[in-house]
């Protein structure tokens, strides 16, 4: 077993599309509703760790990964937990622009701020 599938706790192709394409899809979901409910960021990690152990269930059941692989989850539902805050300010920052034009302007994909008194 190569250091990247002990890491992994399965192979790194099964990691990329498991874990990126799949369940990184459904955390960016996850923190797009987040926001769109205005709901605060921190729920995304608890939604992120459950992601996490539903990956590692996925790996176990569908490729015969290891089930109870720490590294792996912490792995798995750390990288979960980052996209979905990622997408969360994404949609949170369109959100605040969009909804109050008059107040906001975007500076950044992440990112929005007050407009200036000259800006009005």
């Amino acid at each position: 077993m190569t250091l990247l599938a002990t890491l992994f706790g399965t192979t790194p192709g099964v990691f990329v599309g498991l874990t990126l394409i799949f369940m990184g899809g459904c955390a960016f979901m996850a923190g797009q509703a987040l926001a769109a409910t205005w709901r605060p960021a921190w729920q995304a990690v608890p939604y992120g760790l459950l992601l996490g152990g539903a990956d590692r269930f996925l790996v176990f059941g569908l490729f015969q990964g290891r089930l109870l692989s720490l590294p792996g989850y912490l792995l798995d539902a750390g990288l979960l937990v980052c996209i979905a805050v990622l997408a969360y300010r994404f949609t949170r920052a369109g959100q605040m622009v969009r909804q109050y034009p008059w107040l906001y302007r975007r500076t950044g994909p992440l990112t929005w701020a007050e407009r200036s008194a000259a800006e009005h």
